[in-house]
Formats: C-alpha cells, sequence, structure tokens
C-alpha cells in the first residue's frame, strides 16, 4: 500500500518516519505548502498526490476544518483510502465523507481522532459490531489531565501548570480548546458515533478546568478526592447524552491514577462489561503509530468506523443526574439547591443536592453571567 501524507509538522513528520520500516507499506509523497518542499519527497501540487494512480491511502495531518475536509473529499472521491487524526473535521463532516467512502468503496478511519496511541475507537468499532454499547466515557484530554495532575501532585497554580504543559508540548500557544473542555467534546462525540451510531450535535455540554485554583485543590486534597476532566456518553431514549465536565473521583478510584498527560477511556457493553483502555493520548509517535494502525486495518479490508445508519440528533443530557460539589461566593451560593454546606463565610463551600446536568451548567452560566466565580464538579461518590 502506497501512502501519501497531507501535512509535515508534528504527526505527519512522524506518520512518514514510520511508514519507512512499516510491512506492507510504501511511504509515497508529503504535501508541503509551497515553498517548503526542500526533500525530494515533498510536493506542494496536491494534483501530483490525488491525481497519481499509485497512491493508494491518503493520511491528512493538516488540521482544521478546510482545507482538510476538501481533501477528503478528493482523495475518496479519487477512489483512495483517507485516514485522518483531525477530530474537529471529523466531527464537523465526518457523516458526509463516511457516506462518500461506502460510495466509493474506500476506507474512512480516524481512530487516532481519540485517545492518541490509546486504541480506543479502534477497539469500540469492533465490539460495536457485536455488542450493544451503553457508555463511554473517559479521560481523553492529556493536556487538561497534566495540568490537574501537577496542581494535585505538586502543588502547582493553574497558571503553572499550563506554562509548563505549553513548554513540554502539550498544551498550544492557545490552550482555549484543551482547558475549556471542547477537544474532550469533540472526542466524545466521535465515541458517540461509533458506539451508538449517533452523532450529537447540539444540546452537548462542556465544562472546563479555568475555574479550578490551588485553593479548590487544597480543599479536596483534605477530603481525600482527586479530581480529573471526564468526557462522558449514553444512550438514552431517543438520542444520546454527551458532556464534558470535572468529576472528583476517592483516590482509591483509577481515574484518581491517571498521571501527567496520559488519557483512560471506557466503554460499557451489554456482553463485554466495562473496557479499560490506558496510554499516551497525544504526541508525535503515539498518534502517528494509531494512523498506521489504521492504515493497516484499511489494508486487511476495514472501511468504516461509524455504523451504517449513523445519524446526527441533539444531544439529550436530562438523564446525567449528579451531587456535584460547588466553591462560589456566599451570595451566589444561595441561587443553587443546597443538600450541605462544607464550609461557610465569604467563600462557600458545598454540595448539591442531585440535579441534572443540563441545570448545573445552566446555573453555573447565570451565576458566572451575573459576576460572580464558581467552581463546580460532579462527586462519583458521596462525601457527606
Amino acid at each position: 500500500m502506497k501512502v501519501a501524507v497531507l501535512g509535515y509538522g508534528t504527526v505527519g513528520a512522524g506518520v512518514y518516519r514510520m511508514l519507512l520500516d512499516a510491512p506492507g507499506m510504501e511511504a509515497g509523497p508529503v504535501l508541503v505548502r509551497p515553498g517548503k518542499a526542500v526533500e525530494s519527497f515533498m510536493v506542494s501540487d496536491a494534483a501530483l498526490i490525488f491525481g497519481d494512480p499509485t497512491v493508494d491511502a491518503v493520511v491528512e495531518t493538516l488540521g482544521g476544518l478546510d482545507p482538510a475536509y476538501s481533501c477528503g473529499l478528493r482523495a475518496l472521491e479519487a477512489g483512495k483510502h483517507f485516514i485522518t487524526a483531525n477530530k474537529a473535521m471529523v466531527a464537523a463532516h465526518g457523516l458526509e465523507l463516511a457516506a462518500l467512502a461506502r460510495e466509493k468503496g474506500t476506507a474512512f478511519l480516524f481512530s487516532a481522532a481519540c485517545g492518541g496511541g490509546v486504541p480506543f475507537l479502534h477497539n469500540l468499532a469492533l465490539s460495536a459490531e457485536t455488542d450493544r454499547i451503553e457508555a463511554v466515557s473517559g479521560i481523553l484530554n492529556g493536556t487538561t489531565n497534566y495540568m490537574l495532575d501537577a496542581m494535585q501532585r505538586r502543588a502547582l497554580s493553574y497558571a503553572d501548570a499550563l506554562r509548563e504543559a505549553q513548554s513540554l508540548g502539550y498544551a498550544e500557544a492557545d490552550p482555549t480548546a484543551d482547558v475549556s473542555g471542547l477537544d474532550a467534546l469533540r472526542k466524545i462525540q466521535l465515541a458517540c458515533a461509533v458506539a451508538f451510531g449517533i452523532l450529537p450535535h447540539d444540546g452537548m455540554l462542556c465544562e472546563g478546568i479555568e475555574h479550578f485554583t490551588a485553593a479548590d485543590t487544597a480543599d479536596i486534597r483534605s477530603r481525600g478526592l482527586v479530581c480529573r476532566l471526564i468526557a462522558s456518553g449514553r444512550r438514552t431514549e431517543n438520542a444520546v447524552s454527551a458532556y464534558v465536565e470535572p468529576v472528583l473521583f476517592p483516590r482509591a478510584a483509577a481515574e484518581s491514577s491517571v498521571f501527567v498527560n496520559n488519557n483512560m477511556a471506557r466503554y460499557m457493553g451489554r456482553r463485554c462489561g466495562s473496557i479499560v483502555l490506558m496510554g499516551q493520548g497525544a504526541g508525535r509517535f503515539p498518534t502517528a503509530s494509531a494512523v498506521l494502525r489504521d492504515l493497516a486495518a484499511a489494508r486487511q479490508g476495514a472501511r468504516a468506523m461509524f455504523p451504517e445508519n449513523c445519524r446526527s440528533a441533539e444531544a439529550d443530557n436530562r438523564e446525567a443526574v449528579h451531587s456535584y460539589y460547588i466553591r462560589t461566593g456566599g451570595s451566589a451560593a444561595c441561587r443553587l439547591p443546597l443538600r450541605s454546606v462544607l464550609a461557610q463565610g465569604d467563600v462557600v463551600r458545598a454540595v448539591t443536592e442531585p440535579m441534572s446536568a443540563g441545570k448545573m451548567h445552566a446555573l453555573a452560566q447565570n451565576i458566572r453571567r451575573d459576576g460572580n466565580d464558581l467552581f463546580f464538579a460532579a462527586l462519583e461518590e458521596e462525601i457527606c
């Protein structure tokens, strides 16, 4: 199988290097920007890839929505397998690309878009063929996990943890997609589509870690808890729930032992039970290894990750009910349905009555809109 690569950044360069000695594969041309074709294997004209009949598969590592999407269309129209690690593009255009791939009899695979080197979507797609998957969840963003781990195990401030993550290459210069939870939300969209045949679009909920402080760290540590950012998806009566929010776990929980920039992904099948996968969620070679796994799967006959009848639908989070740990100003706390107060004064720490994730996220937006700071996290187990 001759493989062309679009882009020669961190992941693209890793894919090309791995192709050089991958059994059954041949490294083809690599598309770079005009003026950047400094090696014999590089080209700046995409037509030299899409019009080359010897190229069997195209790997997209450009990022962003376009030209990644248009390149996917061109690859599939040309009868070539299309492999990508681009979660944003797959979430936005994956159903259309999947339909075109079926029409052309080619592969459209994207397991590297969620979990990096962790074979989460790959195994999930295989399990969904023979089992009914009921739920998917996990620590799906290595940047935020690195920051939360640094704050809780090494007592770094939020700003220092972010700077360190950036210096190590885990966080971008603009870390918004990571710390806001958007990156994890896109990944759970793809997991829901693979597991349930439903790609959630509107109605999803997203809370990141921007409001987590050193004082919060000290308080939850004193209570024997650990904070992790969790993406969750589950079947509902007619659709799926899909949301991202901080969750507090007991120290003995498996999630509490996921350190630095590792990922941990779970899925629950009716017959297989709970399956847990853990490993490097990002980086040049972990992500490139997932791309090569998809190429090998395509070479062996795999063609799709979305089920054939996969459809888009609005998320329904009414059945996702938790008690929440909250920290906010005293007056703002009165607007929340509190079950118990843990600490009182200018800053109130408390536990809410059980409520839907949708209600908690809406209350948080209203409280912040009025100028109050608020941190909240779902409770995996009750703390009082």
